[in-house]
C-alpha cells in the first residue's frame, strides 16, 4: 500500500502541477502559481484526490537540496562584486526592514517575537525562480538593472543559507546554553567549509575529470547528483548541520570546476523536477477556509511584500545615486516572496516556532504576489 501511495502521491502531484502550471503558463502568470494550486487541490483540506502529505514532504526535502545546490552553483563572487556596492548594502538594509515589518506583524496579532523574526525573515527574502524570468521575459536579465537585482538577490540567498544554519541554534537550546549552541554551530560549520572546500576543490574536479572522460552523460549526471546529495546528507549526519548548508557548499565546489557548464545543463532540470514537488507539497499546507478566517493578517503581510519591500529598495538604490528607472525596475521585480520562504517557514515549523497560521499567510501572500510581480513591472513603463 505504501509503495501506491508513493506512485499516487507522485503522479497525482506532477500531473495537477503539469496541468495548472500550463494553465497559468497560458494566462501570462509564473508556473509556480500553478504547482502552489496544485497542491492545494491534492492537499487534504480540499475534495477529491488526497496525496500523501508525509512522502511529499520527502521529495520536497530532495527539491530544497537541489534548490541550494543550484544556488551555490550558479553563484559566483566576480558578479556580485562588480555590483557589490549596491546589491550588498540594498539587500542587507531591505532584508533587515522587511523582517522588522513582519515581525511587527506578527506580534500585533498575538504572535512571539521569536516567531515573528522567522516570519519576518521569509518575507524578506525574494523567489530566485520569479525574479530570473521575470529579467528574461523582459529582456532586462544582461542590463545594469538585470545584474544589479541579481545580485541582490545572491545575498538574500546567502542570508537563507546563514539562517538556516543558525535558527537551529537560537532556538533549540535552552537559553542558559545558547552561547555554547552559537559557538558549537560555529565551529561546526567552519569544519564543514574547510572540509568541503579543501578536500572537494582536490576531489571533486579530479572525480568529475575522471566520469566525463567515460563519454556517459548519465553516469556525469548521476556523478553531480550523489555529490549534491552526499555532501548534504553528510553535512548532517557528520557535522551536524543543515543539508542545506551542504548542498549550498556542494554547489559552490562544482561551479568552481571546469565542469560547471555541463553540471549546470545536466542537474538543474532534475533540481526543477524536485523543485515542482516541493511547491506542491507547501500547497498542499494551505487550508483555503484560512482565507476567511484571517484576511487582517493576510492584508497586512500582503503591504509589507507589495510595498514595503520595494519602497526600502526604491529609496536605498535612489539614495545610492542610481537612476529612478533603475530603482523602480529592482523595486518591482523584488517585490514578491517564494521558494527560500517556504523553506524558512519550514525550519520554524520543525522548530515548533511558526503554527498553521504562519504557512496559510506565506503560501496566500506567495501566490498574490507573483500573480502580480509581472504584471507591475510590465506596467512599470
Amino acid at each position: 500500500m505504501h509503495n501506491l501511495d508513493l506512485i499516487l502521491t507522485l503522479t497525482g502531484g506532477l500531473g495537477a502541477a503539469l496541468l495548472l502550471g500550463y494553465l497559468t503558463q497560458r494566462l501570462g502568470l509564473s508556473p509556480l502559481v500553478g504547482y502552489l494550486v496544485a497542491g492545494t487541490l491534492v492537499g487534504p483540506y480540499t475534495p477529491g484526490f488526497v496525496a500523501n502529505a508525509e512522502i511529499a514532504e520527502q521529495f520536497a526535502e530532495v527539491g530544497v537540496i537541489l534548490l541550494m545546490f543550484g544556488v551555490g552553483l550558479q553563484f559566483h563572487v566576480e558578479e556580485l562584486l562588480a555590483v557589490g556596492r549596491v546589491a550588498i548594502p540594498g539587500a542587507i538594509v531591505q532584508s533587515a526592514i522587511a523582517t522588522l515589518l513582519g515581525a511587527a506583524i506578527a506580534v500585533a496579532f498575538g504572535w512571539g517575537w521569536p516567531a515573528g523574526i522567522v516570519f519576518g525573515m521569509a518575507l524578506a527574502v525574494a523567489s530566485t525562480v520569479v525574479l530570473i524570468r521575470i529579467l528574461a521575459d523582459n529582456r532586462d536579465l544582461h542590463t545594469p538593472t538585470g545584474h544589479i537585482a541579481v545580485g541582490w538577490l545572491v545575498v538574500e540567498d546567502l542570508f537563507t543559507v546563514v539562517a538556516l544554519v543558525l535558527l537551529p541554534a537560537l532556538f533549540a537550546p535552552a537559553p542558559s546554553s545558547l552561547a555554547f549552541g552559537l559557538a558549537m554551530t560555529g565551529a561546526k560549520i567552519a569544519a564543514l567549509v574547510a572540509f568541503t572546500i579543501g578536500i572537494g576543490n582536490r576531489v571533486i574536479p579530479w572525480m568529475l575529470d575522471h566520469v566525463a572522460r567515460t563519454g556517459s552523460r548519465e553516469l556525469f549526471t548521476l556523478t553531480v547528483l550523489v555529490l549534491a546529495l552526499g555532501i548534504a546528507v553528510g553535512s548532517a549526519t557528520v557535522f551536524g548541520v543543515s543539508m542545506a548548508l551542504g548542498a549550498f557548499l556542494a554547489g559552490l565546489v562544482v561551479g568552481r570546476s571546469d565542469y560547471s557548464l555541463r553540471a549546470a545543463s545536466d542537474a538543474l532540470p532534475m533540481r526543477d523536477a524536485f523543485a515542482v514537488l516541493f511547491f506542491v507539497a507547501v500547497g498542499m499546507l494551505l487550508e483555503p477556509s484560512y482565507l476567511i478566517e484571517a484576511p487582517g493578517l493576510i492584508l497586512a503581510t500582503l503591504a509589507v511584500v507589495l510595498v514595503g519591500k520595494p519602497l526600502a529598495a526604491f529609496l536605498i538604490v535612489r539614495l545610492l545615486r542610481y537612476p529612478f528607472r533603475v530603482a523602480l525596475a529592482i523595486a518591482i521585480a523584488l517585490a514578491q516572496v517564494g521558494e527560500f520562504s517556504f523553506i524558512l517557514a519550514n525550519i520554524g515549523r520543525d522548530l515548533g516556532i511558526l503554527t498553521r497560521d504562519a504557512t496559510n499567510t506565506l503560501v496566500a501572500v506567495s501566490i498574490v504576489s507573483i500573480v502580480l510581480n509581472p504584471l507591475r513591472y510590465r506596467l512599470r513603463r
